[in-house]
């Protein structure tokens, strides 16, 4: 097992390795991981250590070499995160893969990926053969991380069984070449296997995982939670955060089911609490009849979309600390966070009854980092302030391509710059305001911002995704608690607002959703009325 050393590695296929001999975080996960079903659910530093190296014998045994291809497919769990660095330990491409992708999107993922060894879980193996769908050919070993490996029809062979393989020599990629790839949300179509290397990954994403921000950073008595999509990036950033800024424990919150994730910090009591925007607004009728499951967060962090001011100030509101924040990070998995609004109970206040959705202020561009400028779509020439146009970002941590999709990746490269696809504003100062993805536009008015009112306005909607569909007034898409709408709650909520066409009322799970529980709006727009058409191009999605 390798000695810490005074300065980490920048490949993950190294970090759990140089960290091995930490005291801290104890990792406590909700449920056992699926590559190793039998070790429990609670890990130590070189514990987790030991399990990265007996994936990598595994995945050696399974016939992965260096330059070889991995493919990830599974179940939600942060062993997707162990199994990239085993495959990144041995100098192969490991891609992380959302176990939720329908068979007939990831087959031509894979056709991409072109896999040496692609390991799945059960359900995701079941699915494309009841689909049809030959995920990767007969060159490609498949292995089976997951419950439910019995019901397969075929015979298979699990990475559990291959753990007590010989160890091969750690030989990664050089920092400069693809480390890993993950994926893009897909809400437009088949996700983009987007292409890091240890040095834009690590060497430059996860500087503001590592600073100290004020009321935001960790300490070394914090727990840290997090029930986020483990085949992100972000996945990765944060993993390097809990060992080289170490908590005093990690609680991993695979499962957003409520009632799984009330019982997990019951056990362990969270300080700093990170989730995906949508499960935050899915969690939000348990923060209001059991805030205690939340009281102890001094914390909360979401990133991935955007987040609601209901959503914060009812987490804000449980927190039993004097002054609880919430930090939003808007950034994309292509270039990583590039800013970070911060919001606390006053300033949630203030808002109060406003038409303009104080969270859709992100913050400013992280010095040293990143920058940032707003641009029109068509000279591509800075905007005045205070004038909508596309997003553009700088940054040393942009990825290297789009795995197979080199032209793709170059098209968005504007002299320099990365576009990002979303309208927004900046403001004096470099505060920036996003409107929209510029693919989900809609004329004169922020669908963000009208979501974020009507979820203010109506407490019982749990989820609302106001869509534009040329031809008639901007569409509000509902679900609420008990699966009804009173037509006069209605009418208050609305009286103030822009035209709006009458509201469809479905169920909180009719929505499609990604990996990272985004609605998938144009699938939404297609199957409710039944059209692609948009007013936004879709050209930089």
């Amino acid at each position: 097992m390798a000695v810490q050393t005074a300065k980490p590695p920048r490949t993950i296929g190294l970090i759990f390795e140089h960290f091995a001999s930490a005291p801290r975080p104890v990792w406590q996960l909700d449920r056992p991981f699926d590559i190793a079903p039998d070790s429990g659910v609670r890990f130590t530093p070189a514990g987790l250590a030991t399990l990265v190296e007996q994936t990598s014998a595994a995945l050696w045994e399974a016939g992965l070499r260096a330059g070889d291809r991995l493919a990830i497919v599974k179940d939600n769990h942060f062993d997707t995160v162990l199994l990239a660095a085993a495959a990144a330990r041995i100098g192969a491409l490991p891609a992380m893969t959302s176990g939720t992708i329908e068979p007939e999107i990831l087959r031509p993922m894979m056709e991409r990926l072109q896999p040496r060894v692609l390991v799945a879980s059960p359900a995701v193996l079941a699915g494309a053969e009841k689909a049809g769908v030959q995920l990767v050919g007969p060159q490609a070993r498949v292995l089976v991380a997951g419950a439910g490996a019995a019901a397969l029809d075929r015979t298979v062979t699990t990475v559990a069984e291959l753990l007590d393989a010989d160890v091969p020599p750690a030989n990664p990629a050089a920092d400069d070449q693809p480390m890993i790839c993950t994926h893009t949300s897909g809400t437009t179509g088949v996700p983009k296997y987007v292409v890091h290397s240890a040095a834009t990954l690590l060497g430059v994403l996860t500087k503001l995982e590592t600073m100290k921000i004020p009321l935001l950073s960790i300490r070394p008595s914090d727990t840290v939670a997090s029930c986020i999509s483990f085949v992100h990036g972000r996945a990765i950033t944060w993993a390097f955060a809990q060992l080289a800024r170490p908590p005093g424990q990690v609680v991993v919150l695979a499962d957003s089911t409520p009632d799984t994730v009330a019982a997990t910090l019951r056990r362990h009591p969270a300080t700093t609490l990170e989730a995906c925007p949508n499960i935050f607004q899915r969690w939000e009728g348990m923060a209001r009849t059991d805030p205690d499951v939340f009281s102890s967060c001094r914390a909360f962090i979401n990133t991935f979309d955007a987040i609601h001011p209901r959503t914060v100030r009812t987490f804000l509101d449980v927190s039993r600390h004097r002054m609880p924040v919430w930090g939003q990070v808007w950034g994309q998995t292509e270039v990583g966070p590039v800013c970070m609004g911060l919001y606390t109970r006053g300033r949630l206040n203030r808002s109060r009854g406003s038409r303009r959705a104080v969270t859709s202020d992100v913050g400013r561009s992280i010095p040293f980092v990143t920058g940032v400028k707003v641009v029109d779509a068509q000279t591509r020439q800075e905007v005045p302030r205070g004038t909508e146009g596309i997003v553009l970002v700088r940054t040393a941590g942009r990825c290297l391509t789009y795995l197979g999709e080199d032209e793709r990746h170059r098209e968005k490269i504007w002299d320099g710059w990365w576009n990002s696809g979303d309208i927004g504003v900046q403001r004096r100062g470099g505060l920036l305001r996003i409107i929209d993805r510029e693919v989900d536009v809609i004329p004169g008015v922020s669908g963000i911002e009208l979501e974020s009112v009507l979820l203010e306005r109506l407490p019982d909607t749990t989820e609302v995704i106001v869509l534009g569909v040329p031809g008639r007034p901007p569409v509000p898409v509902l679900s609420t608690s008990d699966g009804a709408l009173d037509p006069a709650a209605w009418r208050r909520a609305t009286a103030d607002l822009p035209q709006l066409d009458d509201p469809v009322l479905i169920g909180w799970d009719d929505f499609p959703r990604t990996g990272t529980w985004k609605v998938r709006r144009p699938v939404l727009r297609e199957r409710l009325f039944g059209t692609t058409q948009t007013f936004g191009t879709g050209r930089w999605t």
